[in-house]
């Protein structure tokens, strides 16, 4: 436990000498200075003069707890102060990375001189061989470390006892900071994703506003259609399916056709609530990964039918379990709490390439909700209940009972806080 709570402080301290070699070394420089516009800097270091204030002030309390007494008593009232006090400067922070990217690209693209400088200013041995970006994602990463190195400290703290309860709040309020600045970076790429869309679409039917602030985008593809009655199935013709694309958002499906010009033709739609999926008894090569998409209303305020046919096994599944996420999973979700479900341990990272994956870190633990023959698995990870679909080969099944229920015991122990939140806002609604 005292172990736990001074990586805390040193990784504290470790991660506020990097954010000034950011401030001094980078964005102090004259030259860059010079070659930056007041906007362009403004957009590159967004508010870390303030993001580094608060690392300060935060790392001076957890040193003066340490030299009250080597062996620290408590960390997690400090974290509990800073983040409710403090922290929301990383959400501003954050929220900016879309557009920090974006400039940050675009200045090593036009401005060689610029190019130039961040070459001259990485190869400092200052920089111990880290790049400009690198030190540029620090906050983020911070922010989600904190939240991991007071879960560890949770683990090791005794039950009902008064430093349990201090870890559980700060765990709380961490992860309420942590989810707000997720949810800043979601909104900037979504609404830039949806004018994206809007522009590509040409309506054939009635016309259906697609931007909207409660709106984004879940998945997107090709899949093909079959074509005609159910009866011409068993005839063996090149078009017995032809391609449609499907734009699939949080409240919305859109059918459409691809025409020239990177366009589409929407030719029908329906409220994603309104959705349903079955899947086709294998019935042959032709008919593999075939499923039947019922929409129940659909643009003419009518029930449709659509056969489609996908890529791959795991391909039709994702598309299924988006479409109509309440479709019972293969094993009980997590949530339930009721059975020893599969879990799986992650040993490779891995970074999300389409809106219905997950993106993972090393050791992340995740339940197994569903798998595909071909290499695909739809989990759910333990310490946020975050959901998604990441290839099997990056983890390993964890084949231990022992080690699952362990897994499980700390995952709830971390969020009974939450639980009892919960339980008390139901009774209070029922009443």
């Amino acid at each position: 436990l005292p172990q736990a709570m001074f990586e805390l402080v040193t990784s504290e301290a470790s991660y506020y000498k990097s954010l000034n070699l950011l401030v001094s070394h980078f964005m102090e420089n004259e030259r860059l200075k010079k070659i930056l516009h007041q906007s362009e800097a403004h957009i590159l270091f967004s508010n870390v003069l303030d993001v580094m204030a608060v690392s300060e002030r935060f790392l001076l309390d957890l040193e003066q707890r340490v030299e009250e007494n080597i062996v620290i008593s408590d960390v997690c009232d400090i974290v509990y102060q800073h983040t409710v006090s403090h922290f929301s400067v990383y959400i501003t922070y954050v929220s900016n990375q879309t557009y920090q990217e974006r400039a940050y690209k675009q200045l090593l693209q036009d401005k060689p001189a610029f190019r130039e400088v961040i070459s001259q200013l990485e190869l400092d041995p200052k920089c111990k061989g880290l790049s400009f970006s690198s030190f540029l994602i620090l906050p983020f990463q911070r922010i989600t470390r904190l939240k991991l190195l007071v879960q560890n400290i949770l683990k090791k703290v005794e039950e009902k006892s008064d430093r349990e309860s201090t870890a559980l709040d700060a765990h709380k309020e961490l992860e309420t900071v942590v989810k707000a600045c997720n949810e800043g970076v979601r909104k900037m790429s979504r609404t830039e994703q949806m004018i994206s869309i809007q522009k590509k679409l040409e309506f054939k039917i009635k016309s259906v506003p697609i931007i909207s602030h409660s709106r984004w985008l879940l998945k997107q593809g090709e899949l093909q259609q079959m074509n005609g009655p159910k009866t011409s199935r068993t005839l063996r013709t090149k078009k017995l399916f032809r391609e449609i694309y499907l734009f699939l958002f949080n409240d919305l499906l859109v059918i459409c056709r691809q025409i020239p010009g990177d366009k589409y033709q929407v030719f029908d739609s329906a409220p994603r609530g309104l959705l349903r999926v079955e899947e086709l008894e294998d019935q042959g090569q032709s008919l593999a990964n075939v499923f039947i998409l019922r929409l129940l209303e659909n643009a003419d305020d009518r029930e449709a039918s659509y056969m489609l046919k996908a890529s791959s096994q795991s391909e039709m599944k994702r598309w299924m379990i988006s479409l109509a996420p309440n479709r019972r999973t293969k094993f009980v979700s997590f949530t339930s709490r009721l059975v020893d479900c599969p879990q799986i341990q992650c040993v490779h990272p891995y970074v999300a390439q389409q809106p219905d994956e997950l993106s993972l870190e090393l050791a992340d633990v995740l339940n197994i909700l569903d798998k595909t023959e071909d290499g695909w698995i739809f989990g759910e990870r333990l310490h946020d209940q975050e959901r998604g679909w990441f290839p099997s080969s990056m983890g390993e099944e964890i084949l231990n009972p022992k080690i699952r229920a362990q897994n499980l015991k700390e995952c709830f122990r971390v969020h009974k806080s939450d639980d009892s939140q919960r339980r008390k806002l139901g009774s209070r609604n029922r009443q």
